[in-house]
């Protein structure tokens, strides 16, 4: 052995010389392994040997673009959870985001989200829309509007959280159902495949929608046809108030890839690199014309299903009893153990390691994004609500309803 190996043995046998010297693909396979270590990951994720290591092959620039995302995600949730419990005038209907970041910024840096609509990929959402908005390029200034009802939103206020949409970056919205939303998906993807497109559709959805008929005809339709067409689900273990296992009988409810014949991928999803690798292989097979697949990104959210119970302002997550749910649903243990695995934080220490950001250049891009989230929700605050008749706009191509009713 030459003096170099034996030097790079050397190195690898001391774990802190060996996080300093290692490559991206090398970190990337520790972090994998210490991931599947406290069950947080499937190795079936790496059964079939490397899934390519994409992220290792970014440039810095996009590398902080994506840590710039997740942590304006983060301090958007915050700061509106913060709104919800302190601002009687607030009127937004929230179902926050804050601990699932790293799954919307990790898919949505493999997507086309820039250029003309005939050449965006398209996203639809579900119930926790807003980290899926951002990250797909969403105004977070008339988000703010649009979720507090007010008519300069971005989409006149008529929308809402619920269905909150922007075309012009090819997020096409949430959806106040548990379903519908991967079946119109897959219309879109077969669009695509009908007139030669190399676009791709993605579904943003949770753990409850297993049990929805929907899953299963999106997926049973995306296979059948080859379309390019990729269900993320994120996996939070809970669908409202009761655990996934309630609904499911898998543990890994992407197992359920197996009855379509198509790749079913399990990930850490408190972190973006590893849910980057597997978004980037399966975008790429489904330009290609492989067909779809289903990611299953293993995740937590920080507060309750819906609104801010259980949370005290400027305090991240909620915690102890909720009284929508009659009682303490999950124990406080099991969240403050999901918050140790944070992914801003898992973010921040690998691109750290690998000598793209160093501390101060972090929290410098964390405190201009949080800055942001607190100018957006002030100008959220200054603008026109809508009003009732506003209601009646839109509802014919041409000409509107006559206000009858108002006096």
């Amino acid at each position: 052995m030459s003096e170099l190996e034996n030097k790079e043995a050397s190195q690898e046998a001391d774990s802190g010389a060996w996080l300093s010297s290692a490559s991206r693909r090398s970190f990337l396979k520790g972090v994998a392994g210490a991931g599947a270590a406290i069950s947080l990951m499937n190795s079936r994720a790496w059964a079939d040997g490397d899934i390519a290591f994409w992220a290792k092959d970014l440039p810095n620039d996009k590398l902080t673009e994506m840590f710039t995302t997740i942590v304006r995600i983060r301090w958007h949730e915050r700061t509106m959870a913060d709104k919800m419990i302190t601002d009687p005038k607030y009127r937004g209907y929230n179902h926050f985001y804050a601990g699932q970041e790293a799954v919307a910024v990790g898919v949505c840096s493999a997507l086309r989200n820039k250029g003309p609509f005939e050449e965006l990929d398209l996203v639809y959402s579900s119930h926790r829309p807003t980290g899926h908005a951002i990250a797909k390029g969403v105004d977070m200034k008339k988000m703010a509007a649009e979720n507090d009802f007010r008519s300069t939103g971005i989409n006149g206020g008529y929308a809402g959280e619920m269905h909150l949409s922007d075309k012009s970056c090819g997020f096409i919205g949430a959806d106040g159902m548990i379903g519908p939303g991967h079946v119109i998906a897959t219309g879109s993807a077969f669009a695509f495949r009908a007139r030669g497109s190399k676009q791709v559709a993605v579904v943003f959805a949770g753990d409850g929608t297993y049990a929805t008929p929907h899953f299963h005809s999106a997926l049973n339709n995306a296979a059948l046809l080859k379309l390019p067409f990729i269900y993320v689900l994120e996996n939070n273990l809970y669908h409202q108030y009761a655990h996934y296992s309630y609904s499911c009988p898998m543990k890994d409810i992407a197992d359920a890839a197996r009855t379509y014949r198509i790749p079913g991928v399990v990930v850490d999803g408190q972190d973006v690199f590893q849910v980057y690798n597997a978004a980037k292989t399966a975008v790429d097979r489904a330009r290609a014309g492989e067909g779809p697949t289903l990611i299953e990104a293993k995740t937590y959210r920080y507060y309750n299903h819906w609104g801010a119970p259980g949370a005290e302002a400027g305090q991240l997550g909620a915690f102890g009893y909720d009284p929508l749910a009659i009682s303490s649903f999950r124990p406080e243990r099991e969240v403050r153990e999901w918050m140790v695995r944070d992914p801003v934080d898992i973010c921040r220490n690998i691109l750290i390691s690998w000598g793209v950001l160093d501390g101060a250049r972090a929290a410098a891009i964390e405190a201009a994004a949080k800055q942001e989230a607190i100018d957006a929700f002030a100008w959220a605050d200054q603008q026109p609500y809508c009003k009732p008749e506003d209601g009646l706009r839109h509802v014919f191509v041409e000409g509107v309803v006559p206000a009858r009713q108002f006096g």
